[in-house]
């Protein structure tokens, strides 16, 4: 999904919860004054308790709605600066990888287009170049990476995720030579 679509989305579902909370907030001061109203009265009955007890109960309920839509809402953006963060130092591994294989700006540009899971006529397309070229350039980042295709390439750096961090591989022990 485009950023731009969730941006819209997500200031979309914010306005109609504002405008729910909004409307239910508006129904609790409304029940809380006519109950206070008719408990003023000189006739209480069974039904104007009732009435008084829903519209606390309401009341309390807008509340406790709003006090936890905000932390919900305070969690979620830590989850996403956190995701940022990830992404970001995902993105600073494979950069620090493809240096160690010192790869070319050509064939880095295509392993990112790769790991992003563009094909080669993708890949060509967007780099206005031949799928040979882009072929013989994927062969060439296969074969400083010491991988034997696509996805072990993209296995490569999956696999530190699932190890449970984010640390920069060693270089290859041809590499440690030169």
């Amino acid at each position: 999904m485009d950023p731009q679509d969730t941006a819209t989305a997500r200031r979309r579902r914010k306005t109609a919860l504002a405008i729910f909370t909004l409307v239910q907030a508006t129904a609790a001061v409304f029940f809380v004054t006519d109950s206070a109203a008719d408990l003023s009265g000189a006739a209480v009955g069974l039904h104007t308790v009732a009435e008084a007890v829903i519209a606390v109960g309401l009341t309390l309920g807008s509340v406790f709605g709003i006090i936890e839509l905000r932390r919900t809402h305070s969690e979620l953006r830590s989850h996403e600066d956190a995701l940022a963060v990830a992404s970001g130092a995902m993105s600073d591994i494979i950069a620090a990888q493809f240096d160690a294989w010192r790869l070319s700006p050509a064939e880095r540009e295509i392993g990112m287009l790769a790991l992003k899971g563009f094909d080669i006529a993708e890949i060509a397309a967007m780099r206005g170049a031949a799928q040979g070229t882009v072929r013989a350039q994927m062969t060439s980042i296969y074969a400083k990476s010491g991988t034997s295709g696509r996805h072990q390439f993209a296995a490569y750096f999956v696999e530190d995720l699932l190890a449970g961090g984010l640390h920069p591989p060693p270089a290859r022990p041809d590499q440690a030579a030169e």
